[in-house]
């Protein structure tokens, strides 16, 4: 053809790009890539090794070592002797470091995206302009949050040594989203990268070592799910960090289970792309190409699900369909082409399995008609319109370029249609009315909402998911937390359980009786008998019968759950409101200091001194609280492109309480206030041993305003009950404080819904001391954060 043929055409030619580098570097390592631990490469333990493949021709590409036992505790043991001396550097020498590191991925950039390409099957354009240069920004962020550790992160200390595994999709950009800020903050990391792509983590280790990293702080294990699974069990790490499927991510909650170790998810999605009637038409097509067939919808956060309004949604499938053909699909290296290969043969043939499956169920099979190249594992640009939302397609995560659609009428059945998922990753909003748009955004179950924008991401701005998608966050300030630990938490000790006091029996006499108080349970705003009308006798360390409670049960905790989800108006209340009323408890509370200070004194038997200072300990903290119910607020991202991204503090929903032994009334106050500030309604078990304090505290409650359900408390066995709420699939987060065997039982069984959990693995705290007690670290467990994007100008 002529280049004037080419200009009437419109056609493209192969623009590959050259792979002599990457195949060199390749070369060096024909013998098989070893383990990278305490600063250089090491022949498994074992012996064994595996092949990995190239997804475009399906042609072996390197051999890895298999890591098993010996690795990992080789692994593992490096990071630990060198996790002291890189917490104890000063946060400039970190920052220091973490800047070499983001240089030298400047200068390998091309080098590193051609074997991101070669290894992964996703196009050279991606790995070339997006997933290397973010994984540079991520460095050169969080060189900055090192350089500020003292100041910006003085009450915190690092978690210690980090297992962070990390996915098939984006290897290169997932290892920088995970290293970056755990290296930045002193921890030492063990990474375990996903068996399909684990080059470029490899190189990057050698790289690393070469930017003078010291020995120890990173190491690389590779193998299968296996050596995955040896990291998350091993005994000397302190947090897994991990990013994948639910199904796999609840296997790691179950195991991690009362071990003590930080978990962070990063899990499936079933993201909604929600077009209204006045969106930019072709503006909202030309974000389905990014939401779904940008890395061969290998992506977590996809927009997967469309949901557009029935009064555009003939014409958006016409363009949608239109523009759908014209994806190009073929090798890698191709400069031209818009899709690359899928990772692996396994996964094309669940990707065709989901497919198939949505056309036998009703779906109608709009697919681009494409010359795969031969050898690999292509698939098509797809769409399934016509879906049902109950569909299996509407609700399973395929993770691959297929898009299915769906229409809605008005702004509220979109809402409803978009949280109907178990998962919660992000959102896409497609709409010309920023006012419609932010309404929408902010009533979405979602940890990321983009406004006329898809697929954005930057360093600065946290990334993660709610209910089945995950919990905590990366990137950002929030994302430090999650590899930072409390200073005033480090030094406390083992709690020894009180046993409950026994009942002495004493002769009776004549004076005169007091009138018994028959004490109830406290639903949705009222007294309630227990379901099972039990009760047990509460005894003072004298051995005498000071009163009775309700022995609460499984009905109880799900009538109280109920009432609850029915106070969902307490979360759409204004922050003003939440603090005048908590503000009112405790001047209540106030009026009634002696009473309550008494009621203290003669359960646990301390002095009346004593009973008078956890009051007015109590007091204080319902001010605490009160004084941040309105000034907890969400801060103003500014991502390097033309637009802003909102952090909002959301409250997480339904949270169950469990209540520690100790300081019957502060313990309960200290857990119950900051949840109620943010937002949150609560179903709080009492401390078992002491109780009263709490069902004296519920007449406080009615007459201080309190909306029926914000506050339901729960009297009887704290093991029990937790059992239940832990796993109500209903309850959105359960904070549990008590034995070390509650800590275990409520992670185990929280894996339901991946519900986010706060325990404190049998270890006491001292609920006087504020900086232990309250403030920022429970605020911070108390809310999700929500990141809108919103870009504006040209």
């Amino acid at each position: 053809m002529t280049v004037a043929e080419y200009f009437d055409e419109m056609s493209y030619g192969p623009a590959p790009e050259s792979d002599t580098e990457a195949r060199t570097w390749l070369a060096r390592h024909a013998s098989g890539f070893g383990h990278f631990i305490n600063g250089a490469f090491t022949p498994p333990a074992s012996g064994k090794s595996f092949d990995t493949f190239e997804p475009a021709t399906g042609k072996v590409l390197a051999r890895l070592a298999t890591g098993d036992k010996a690795d990992i505790d080789s692994a593992v043991a490096a990071a630990r002797k060198a996790q002291v001396q890189w917490a104890q550097l000063s946060g400039h020498s970190r920052a220091r470091h973490l800047y070499a590191l983001a240089r030298m991925i400047q200068r390998h950039a091309r080098l590193i995206a051609v074997v991101e390409a070669i290894d992964n099957g996703k196009p050279i354009r991606e790995t070339r302009d997006l997933d290397v240069p973010l994984a540079a920004r991520h460095f050169y962020h969080h060189a900055g949050w090192a350089q500020l550790q003292e100041t910006e992160f003085g009450d915190q200390v690092p978690v210690g040594v980090v297992g962070q595994i990390i996915p098939w999709n984006f290897p290169f950009l997932m290892l920088a989203w995970k290293i970056a800020p755990a290296l930045a903050l002193g921890n030492t990391v063990v990474l375990k990268p996903a068996e399909f792509t684990s080059l470029t983590a490899l190189l990057f280790a050698e790289l690393a070592a070469a930017a003078g990293l010291p020995p120890g702080v990173f190491n690389v294990v590779t193998g299968e799910g296996n050596t995955g699974a040896l990291l998350v069990d091993h005994p000397d790490i302190d947090k897994i960090a991990f990013t994948g499927s639910t199904d796999v991510g609840r296997i790691i909650r179950e195991r991690t289970a009362g071990r003590g170790k930080s978990l962070t998810l990063e899990l499936g999605g079933k993201s909604p792309f929600i077009v209204f009637d006045d969106a930019d038409i072709d503006g909202a097509v030309e974000g389905v190409v990014d939401a779904i067939w940008f890395n061969q919808g290998q992506v977590c956060c996809a927009g997967s699900r469309l949901l557009v309004q029935e009064g555009i949604s003939d014409l958006f499938h016409q363009r949608l369909i239109r523009r759908m053909q014209t994806l190009r699909v073929g090798q890698p290296l191709d400069k031209c082409i818009d899709m690359g290969a899928i990772v692996a043969p396994v996964q094309l043939a669940r990707i065709e399995s989901l497919v198939k499956q949505g056309v036998a169920q009703g779906a109608i099979l709009h697919q681009a008609k494409i010359d795969a190249p031969k050898g690999g594992s292509f698939y098509p640009p797809t769409l399934l319109s016509g879906v049902q939302p109950t569909s299996t397609v509407a609700t399973e995560e395929i993770f691959g370029p297929v898009a299915v659609s769906m229409t809605f009428r008005t702004p509220e059945e979109a809402i409803q249609l978009a949280n109907h998922s178990r998962y919660g990753l992000a959102a896409s909003i497609w709409s010309e009315t920023i006012g419609l748009a932010l309404n929408v955004a902010a009533k979405l179950a979602a940890g990321v909402v983009w406004v006329n924008a898809t697929n954005l991401f930057d360093a600065a701005v946290g990334f993660g998911g709610k209910r089945e998608s995950g919990f905590g966050r990366e990137g950002g300030r929030e994302g430090c937390y999650e590899y930072l630990k409390p200073k005033a938490w480090a030094a406390r000790k083992a709690r020894t359980m009180p046993s409950l006091p026994h009942l002495k029996t004493t002769a009776g006499d004549f004076s005169l009786s007091s009138i018994d108080r028959t004490t109830k349970l406290f639903i949705g705003g009222k007294q309630a008998r227990p379901d099972g009308n039990y009760s047990r006798v509460i005894v003072s360390p004298k051995g005498k019968a000071i009163g009775e409670v309700g022995e609460g049960n499984r009905k109880d905790i799900r009538n109280a759950v109920v009432a609850a989800q029915a106070a969902a108006g307490w979360t759409n209340a204004t922050a003003h409101n939440r603090a005048q009323i908590l503000y009112y408890i405790a001047e209540n509370l106030s009026g009634r200091a002696d009473e309550f200070a008494a009621r203290i004194s003669t359960m646990t038997g301390a002095s009346a001194a004593a009973g008078k200072a956890e009051v007015e300990a109590s007091i204080s903290r319902l001010f605490t609280y009160a004084a941040w119910a309105d000034k907890y607020e969400g801060v103003v991202h500014m991502p390097p492109l033309r637009g802003v991204a909102l952090a909002m503090p959301e409250a997480i929903g339904v949270v169950g309480v469990i209540c520690p032994p100790e300081a019957p009334l502060l313990a309960f106050i200290s857990l119950v206030a900051p949840l109620i500030a943010t937002g949150n309604r609560v179903v709080a078990v009492p401390s078992e041993t002491y109780p009263l304090s709490a069902t004296d505290f519920y007449s406080i409650l009615e007459t201080s305003d309190v909306p029926a359900g914000v506050v339901n408390i729960i009297t009887g066995s704290p093991d029990e009950l937790a059992k239940t709420m832990a796993a109500h699939n209903d309850v959105d987060a359960l904070w549990a404080f008590g034995s070390p065997e509650l800590s275990a039982t409520v992670e185990k069984l929280s894996v339901g819904n991946l519900k986010r959990t706060f325990v404190d693995n049998g270890k006491a705290t001292d609920w006087f001391d504020s900086a232990a007690a309250e403030g920022a670290n429970y605020l911070r467990r108390a809310v999700d954060v929500k990141n809108i994007w919103i870009p504006y100008g040209e």
